[in-house]
């Protein structure tokens, strides 16, 4: 089967390891034991990473080390020893989603590749523009993208390109969920994802999950991927058994070679009432959500023993070329692989003289290398061949490739320097915070806004605010920019420059390209959750920026960077950020006011609003820290005002300017306890 399309699997753990090696993976991507997006994964130490690293590398294999969280200030002295560990295992890249972890990886193993994560949020051309500019090698790419979307990006942009093809689909835009931290306490953005999303939340009340998607399978769209220019299809699934990831495999493999592939089998190793690829197909409606049922269940467990079958015998794919050498009656077996790598075996007899030529039939011995990963490609003979037994010729071969194998499997660390980790202080301020305003629409803006520093507007609202305010305001870009957006924000970015705005809020790594050279903000999208990041930010030109909203207080001190930092102080947090809507489970788009309710299983309504080709899930209790917002350790405060209509934005102005208590249901958010 003749491909160029790199299959990458999962390797929660060994098992899963082998499982992908031994069905035809091209790659695996797995995690250590810390700062892995799937921490309740088996995951790998220091020693079983060495392992894991040899095992691929002597099948001719790559293995992508996820280190895909974002740090605390107080975790960066183990996030500098995980990154050592990846060098120094050899693996061929690392993937990230903090920019801390670049920036150390940079000072303590420059050589070694970075593949930004999809938790980066890298959904557009821009985006893949800025990590290529940072000296990122790869990047994985939202999976909310059509597949007009991922031939736009790998066609105009010099990265290399992975599109998730395969597994669990999140409902929101990876790295933009807070939904299972500000619920449970429990971080996506850190690994921990309680998985809400696949609780009940109905759109119409009757118990339905409505942010639970199906699996996806793009099985059938491999070529059309590989031809529009992506090097990698990845298959979701850390957390899933070495069956799932085989069955996965083969029929990737089987795609790709033109082959005809179990579909039925592939849905029931694993599904969620079926699969869809709604994203890349751009048939997001209804088709797209699914629950897992007791019928899935219960195929899953009668399909095991067949997909085992997948995986219980090697993979022939390392070609390696056999050489006998005969003078007199001295016999040695020569094994050599593509790199030039060689083994020489010394037959244990001598050799005697053969009645007819023995050609064929050693040839046949030396070609049975089933049970091993090698495949027998040529047979040479130097001088003429003479006679030994069968089993001396089997022992020879094994001997050799075994040796062959433990050479195959020796790793080469990338260089490591020494690094002293920089030191930072707390951040103190000289006052309360001041505070400023995020609105949704200006409309929203009070005539009274003396107690505001200054406000901040998506740029779609631009044309409204009057020359006198827009010293004063500063525009936000769009934390997802899907389809043609990011050309029309482009335009809006140029239109403005010169109007009297104070800056951009960048939301997202794409803004840095996008609105290069222009003063901007940083938005809590960014996911800003440690010094080294915050400082990376501030080099690449932020004037403030919003810290991540999962932060305790004493996180948030400890982040001093040499600009200005904000935390929000009021706000219905944005929950999720979606592309596929939970409210075409109701109805269409034409019969939609682009507003909705999603009831949980305790009878809260989270509402759900529309709008520049997203949804957002607002949490229905307001974070409010109008009467404490001199215990945080930060400069500014920032009301992030969204649903509210204008009165109960005047009465939330009210009770900051007094300092006063909130009268209803509220959260602190994770201020106090922070998350796990």
């Amino acid at each position: 089967m003749s491909k160029t399309l790199e299959i990458l699997a999962p390797a929660g753990d060994a098992e899963s390891l082998k499982a992908a090696a031994f069905s035809g993976a091209d790659a695996v991507y797995l995690g250590l034991k810390q700062f892995s997006a799937r921490r309740t994964a088996g995951n790998f130490d220091e020693e079983e990473l060495r392992w894991a690293v040899g095992f691929c590398h002597a099948r001719d294999m790559k293995v992508y080390v996820a280190v895909n969280t974002t740090a605390h200030g107080q975790e960066l002295e183990a996030l500098a020893q995980s990154i050592r560990i990846v060098a120094q295992s050899g693996a061929d890249a690392m993937i990230i989603q903090d920019l801390a972890v670049a920036a150390l990886a940079r000072q303590i193993a420059p050589q070694l590749p970075l593949h930004g994560s999809t938790q980066m949020s890298v959904h557009s051309l821009e985006g893949a523009k800025a990590l290529w500019d940072m000296g990122f090698s790869r990047v994985v790419l939202a999976r909310e993208l059509t597949l007009d979307e991922v031939r736009h990006i790998a066609q105009n942009c010099p990265i290399e390109v992975e599109v998730f093809v395969h597994g669990a689909l999140c409902m929101s835009v990876s790295g933009q969920c807070y939904m299972s931290a500000f619920l449970g306490g429990r971080s996506g953005n850190r690994g921990g994802c309680a998985g809400p999303c696949r609780l009940p939340f109905a759109a119409d009340a009757s118990g339905a999950s409505h942010l639970s998607l199906k699996d996806l399978s793009a099985v059938d769209s491999l070529p059309a991927l590989e031809q529009a220019g992506v090097v990698s299809a990845k298959i979701e699934g850390r957390l899933r058994g070495p069956e799932y990831v085989a069955g996965a495999v083969d029929a990737c493999r089987r795609s790709l070679g033109g082959q005809e592939y179990d579909v039925q089998m592939l849905q029931d190793v694993f599904s969620r009432s079926g699969f869809t690829n709604g994203y890349l197909e751009n048939r997001m409606d209804s088709t797209m959500f699914g629950v897992r049922t007791q019928a899935d269940s219960q195929a899953s467990k009668a399909a095991m023993p067949l997909v085992r079958e997948l995986y219980r015998r090697e993979m022939q794919r390392v070609p390696v070329t056999f050489t006998v050498t005969t003078e007199g009656t001295d016999c040695r077996l020569t094994v050599q692989d593509a790199q030039g790598r060689q083994i020489v075996v010394q037959a244990g007899q001598p050799v005697e003289q053969a009645q007819k030529d023995p050609s064929e039939g050693i040839r046949r011995s030396l070609e049975k290398t089933g049970g091993t990963p090698f495949l027998c490609q040529n047979v040479v003979f130097e001088g003429q061949p003479g006679y030994l037994p069968g089993a001396q010729w089997n022992e020879m071969r094994r001997s050799a490739l075994e040796r062959l194998l433990d050479l195959r499997q020796q790793v080469t660390p990338w260089p490591c320097q020494e690094v002293a980790l920089p030191k930072f202080g707390q951040h103190s301020t000289s006052s309360q915070p001041t505070l400023w305003a995020r609105f949704e629409e200006w409309e929203q803006v009070p005539q009274d806004h003396s107690l505001l520093a200054g406000i901040i507007l998506p740029i779609f609202q631009w044309h409204k605010v009057p020359q006198s305010m827009r010293g004063k305001t500063v525009l936000e870009l769009p934390r997802a920019m899907f389809g043609a957006l990011e050309s029309a924000v482009k335009t809006m970015v140029e239109q403005t420059r010169n109007e009297g705005f104070l800056g951009y809020l960048a939301q997202n790594i794409a803004h840095f390209s996008l609105a290069k050279g222009l003063p901007l903000y940083g938005g809590f999208g960014l996911n800003i959750s440690n010094p080294v990041a915050a400082e990376s930010y501030q080099q690449m030109g932020l004037k403030a920026m919003i810290l991540l909203p999962e932060l305790s207080v004493t996180e948030i001190g400890q982040i001093a960077p040499q600009c200005p930092t904000w935390v929000l102080a009021y706000g219905h947090m944005p929950l999720m950020m979606t592309r596929a809507c939970p409210l075409k489970n109701i109805r269409d788009c034409d019969r939609c006011d682009r507003s909705g309710l999603l009831t949980d299983r305790k009878n809260k309504q989270f509402p759900v609003r529309c709008a520049a080709g997203v949804r957002q899930v607002y949490n229905p209790v307001p974070l409010y820290m109008g009467d404490r917002m001199g215990e945080i350790p930060a400069d500014a405060g920032l009301l992030y005002f969204s649903i509210e209509e204008p009165e109960e934005i005047r009465q939330v102005l009210e009770r900051f300017a007094k300092k006063a208590s909130w009268p209803g249901e509220f959260t602190r958010g994770l201020y106090y306890k922070g998350v796990q």
